[in-house]
């Protein structure tokens, strides 16, 4: 398959529901709404909520049910870029090819439009347009929702970022660098891909099966993250490059060299599509988007 090509196309599935959620006209101050469509409409892979639509339609989900959950994937995505990008944080200047949310709107907007973005993505889960197609039930449902608020907080991101911070200048060893990676991205990655068969009705070892291959993808994709911070360059990748070493943050290159790193995140890549050898052509693109994650220039 084409898989450029499918990004591409559910990509814009994703923008285009963004759009109804976050419209450039909302019922907030006007500060607020620019310094959050800023952010959300900086033109973003939406990896998150692609991985959790493929994973929805692999197990015979159908419909829009699925984009309430997947955008709140990427609202609570976009937050934690914004505050990432705080000088607090990591002070970075450009983020997706443009100037960072705190550059632009300043840090007081850039902290509540991320706060704003973590609050809505659990409104719109919990609204109607949310609940009134689906067809799993009730319970599964807020099984998914607690799902991404630990993802997403102490257990996930959250303490993954914490760690991250508290690790940089200092020699860290391979379980602290594996538990950053797979708590600060890795945690958002498996739950996008766990949702997604969820609530296509995935339990079991279905849902063994997809769990085995979001924990793979997700620590390819920060491997090749940290790769790309080496040998990518600002104009592909939208933001500067060379930070991870200038910071001496805990990465795989810098622990294991690039050779092994490279090889790491292709054997990660190729675990997670063995993860699902049970499925046909219904689980191709999850396939194709393991291999997208180690083998992109952005």
């Amino acid at each position: 398959m084409d898989i450029k090509k499918y990004l591409q196309e559910k990509k814009e599935v994703v923008d285009s529901s963004l759009e109804r959620y976050f419209p450039e006209e909302m019922e907030a101050p006007i500060a607020l709404c620019k310094a959050i469509r800023h952010s959300l409409f900086a033109g973003g892979k939406r990896i998150r909520p692609i991985l959790s639509m493929a994973a929805f339609e692999a197990v015979g989900g159908k419909g829009e049910v699925i984009l309430p959950f997947a955008c709140a994937l990427e609202m609570i995505h976009t937050y934690s870029l914004i505050h990432d990008d705080l000088p607090a944080i990591d002070n970075d200047d450009y983020r997706r090819g443009k100037p960072t949310c705190h550059k632009v709107f300043g840090e007081a907007n850039a902290i509540l439009a991320g706060d704003a973005l973590l609050t809505e993505a659990f409104r719109l889960m919990t609204s109607r347009a949310a609940w009134d197609h689906l067809l799993c039930s009730e319970r599964v449902v807020l099984d998914i929702i607690h799902k991404i608020a630990q993802a997403a907080g102490i257990s996930g991101m959250v303490g993954g970022q914490v760690i991250d911070i508290e690790s940089e200048g200092k020699d860290v060893d391979l379980p602290t660098l594996l538990y950053i990676h797979t708590h600060k991205t890795g945690a958002m990655i498996l739950v996008s891909i766990q949702i997604g068969a969820m609530l296509g009705g995935a339990e079991g070892d279905t849902l063994k099966a997809f769990t085995d291959y979001g924990e793979r993808v997700g620590l390819a994709f920060q491997i090749a993250d940290d790769i790309l911070d080496v040998e990518g360059t600002a104009e592909l990748l939208g933001k500067n490059t060379g930070s991870d070493l200038s910071k001496r943050k805990a990465t795989y290159p810098s622990l294991l060299g690039l050779a092994e790193s490279k090889k790491r995140a292709k054997e990660l890549a190729e675990l997670a599509v063995g993860a699902l050898s049970t499925f046909g052509t219904e689980a191709g693109p999850l396939r194709e988007i393991a291999r997208f994650i180690v083998a992109r220039e952005n």
